[in-house]
Formats: C-alpha cells, sequence, structure tokens
C-alpha cells in the first residue's frame, strides 16, 4: 500500500512541474520561431546560450544560418525573417529588393583591423609602417603600407626582418573575397578612399585611378576566402600571412572571454571602416528581433562581450574587457587619431571590386 501511494505521490508531483512548464511557457509551440540570415563573424554571438535565453524570454526562438554579407544581397529570402549583414551596403541592397522602407537597425558596430604577431608588428613600426606609444593602440600608418605596396616591397628589405622565417615575401593584407564578403569589400572602399586623396570614389575616372592598386592588392592574396572566420582560424592555428585584416570583435570576444591570444597585435589602419552591423527585418518577428538587439540592455552587454561595440553604449566594450589582456583595444576610436574612410555607394563599390578582380 505503501508503495502504491508513493507511486502516486511522484506521478501528482510531475504532473505539476509539467503544468508549470507548460504556464511558463516552454513549450516550443509558445515560442515564435524565427529564421535569421547572419554573417559568420556573428555565429557565436547568437550561438550563446545566454543570448538565446534572452530571445526566448521574449518569445522568440531564433535558427540562424550562416552566408557571406555580400551573397546574402542576392539570396533567395524566401521564409526568412530577418538578414542581418556585417555592413550597410549589403543591407541596403536587401531593402530596396525587398521595397522595404523603413530603416534598418545598426544594433552595433566594429571596426576593421589588422592582426599581426608582435615580432612582425615591430618590424613594421622599426620601418615607418605602423606606430605605438606608451599605453595607445597600435596603428598602421596606411599611407606608408600602400606605398609599400605599389613599389612591391617584401619582408626581406625591410630593417629587422633577417631571421624571421614568418616573415617572407611581399607585404600586403590578407583579406576575404569582397564579392561575397563585407569586410574585403569594405577594405577596398578604404583603400579607393585613400588611393583617390582621401575622397569617395564616386566615377569611372576615380575607378580607372584606383584600379591598378586594388588589382594589385587582390592578386598578391590569390585565392581568398568567402568569410573572415576563415584568415582568422589560420592566423591563430600558426599558417598563413603575417598580416590579417579580420573586425575587431573576433579579437575582442576571445580577450572577453579570458581566452589569451598570445603575442597577437591589434594594429589599427589609422584611416579605416566601421562595420555597421545592420539588421533589416523582413517580417513583424524580423523587426522584433532587430529592436531587441538594439534596445535590450542585457543583449547590449552580451554583444559587448563577444567584441561588439553597441551602438546605444560604445563603452560597453570597454567595460566588457576590463581584466582581460584589452589594453591594445581603443577605448575612443576617434580620440585615438583613427579616421573613418567614406564608403562608396552600392553601385560604384561593385565597380570597385570588379575593378580588384580584373574585371
Amino acid at each position: 500500500m505503501r508503495r502504491v501511494i508513493s507511486v502516486l505521490v511522484a506521478v501528482v508531483l510531475l504532473c505539476g512541474v509539467g503544468y508549470a512548464v507548460y504556464l511558463n511557457g516552454d513549450r516550443p509551440g509558445d515560442l515564435d520561431q524565427v529564421r535569421v540570415l547572419i554573417g559568420s563573424e556573428k555565429a557565436e554571438f547568437f550561438n550563446d546560450p545566454e543570448v538565446a535565453a534572452e530571445f526566448k524570454a521574449n518569445g522568440l526562438d531564433l535558427r540562424q544560418q550562416t552566408i557571406g554579407s555580400w551573397s546574402m544581397a542576392t539570396a533567395d529570402l524566401k521564409d526568412v525573417d530577418l538578414a542581418f549583414p556585417s555592413s550597410r551596403g549589403p543591407a541596403e541592397e536587401i531593402a530596396k529588393n525587398k521595397g522595404i522602407t523603413t530603416e534598418p537597425v545598426r544594433p552595433f558596430y566594429s571596426p576593421l583591423v589588422v592582426i599581426a604577431h608582435k615580432p612582425a608588428a615591430d618590424v613594421l613600426k622599426n620601418n615607418q609602417l605602423a606606430e605605438q606609444s606608451g599605453e595607445s593602440p597600435w596603428k598602421l600608418r596606411m599611407a606608408n603600407y600602400l606605398a609599400a605596396v605599389g613599389k612591391d616591397t617584401k619582408w626581406s628589405e625591410l630593417k629587422g626582418a633577417a631571421g624571421k622565417a614568418e616573415l617572407s615575401g611581399d607585404i600586403y593584407l590578407t583579406t576575404t573575397d569582397p564579392r561575397t564578403s563585407s569586410s574585403g569589400a569594405l577594405h577596398l572602399a578604404a583603400v579607393s578612399y585613400l588611393a583617390n586623396d582621401d575622397r569617395v570614389v564616386a566615377d569611372e575616372a576615380g575607378v580607372n585611378k584606383v584600379a591598378p592598386l586594388l588589382k594589385k592588392l587582390t592578386d598578391k592574396q590569390g585565392d581568398q576566402k568567402t568569410s573572415t572566420d576563415g584568415p582568422f582560424s589560420d592566423f591563430r592555428s600558426g599558417v598563413g600571412n603575417p598580416l590579417v585584416l579580420v573586425y575587431e570583435s573576433q579579437v575582442a570576444s576571445l580577450r572577453a572571454h579570458g581566452i589569451s591570444t598570445g603575442d597577437l597585435v591589434v594594429l589599427y589602419p589609422d584611416t579605416t571602416v566601421w562595420s555597421d552591423h545592420t539588421a533589416v527585418g523582413l517580417t513583424p518577428k524580423g523587426r522584433k528581433v532587430a529592436e531587441l538587439l538594439r534596445d535590450s540592455p542585457k543583449l547590449r552587454a552580451l554583444e559587448a562581450r563577444h567584441g561588439f561595440r553597441p551602438t546605444a553604449d560604445p563603452g560597453a566594450l570597454g567595460k566588457a574587457l576590463e581584466g582581460h589582456q584589452g589594453a591594445d583595444f581603443a577605448a575612443d576610436l576617434t580620440a585615438a587619431g583613427i579616421k573613418q574612410a567614406q564608403v562608396a555607394a552600392v553601385p560604384m563599390l561593385a565597380k570597385l571590386v570588379e575593378a580588384a578582380k580584373g574585371k
């Protein structure tokens, strides 16, 4: 008899727990599924259980898929609720193609930076290609760097490079394929701005003026990967080129999570591009996700922990990096003397990409 009573009590308790779960809305059917297309650089953020929990607390169950930002602009977006490329250009193209007139949401941003190992950074500094003093962040002197590329300068020609086997061949930055990846396209935009006397390229004459340099920068790299994850992973594995263009967020995320990056140095190009991660809501559910990314204090803190600079709270990144090897990050980009290049309009940027690829 006692055993029967015990079994009945256990059943009642289980039913009670099940009813509590029902009331708390943990059933999958209580959540709106939202399909999101994102750039690979945001995958870790969206895969974070705390991020997923915050969206679920707001009734949303996100299902994300990664794709290159410019590939996103031409992808079949049927059944997609939110397109979230890593820059404004592809976002504007998506909005135009879908007839969306509301302003896209820019929840956070991340500047493009160059990563190098400390010995390579020191060689650049000793040859006036980079600068750093005291507690200030490292900066890549873009005018000098582009002049070196234009002259096909080799590492072996630089003072202090002798005996460093990893510093061989021509000096250049490894970037992603600008046809598919936003970071590669934005780098071309920054270079074209500098090569056009600090003016945005706005016509065919401007394209023709900068085309030889863009093609040289691209040809030196050979095959280019389609997303920033590839070159960044190669660099961390000890293979590939000594200088790699990535998003600041990729390094900052590791540091904020207490993951050592060894002798990796972050160099800010003295003229670079702030990559505005821009969310285009294609449905009401997608727009809700975009607004939460912008407005939720919890999500903003998580964005900073993953290395991004929330638009509504740029200082959040500095807080996330406190005590985590974050001294070489610029707390304030403008105060650090880092200028932002103007980005060419999308049709002109497409022509710059074609010029870089020799089309």
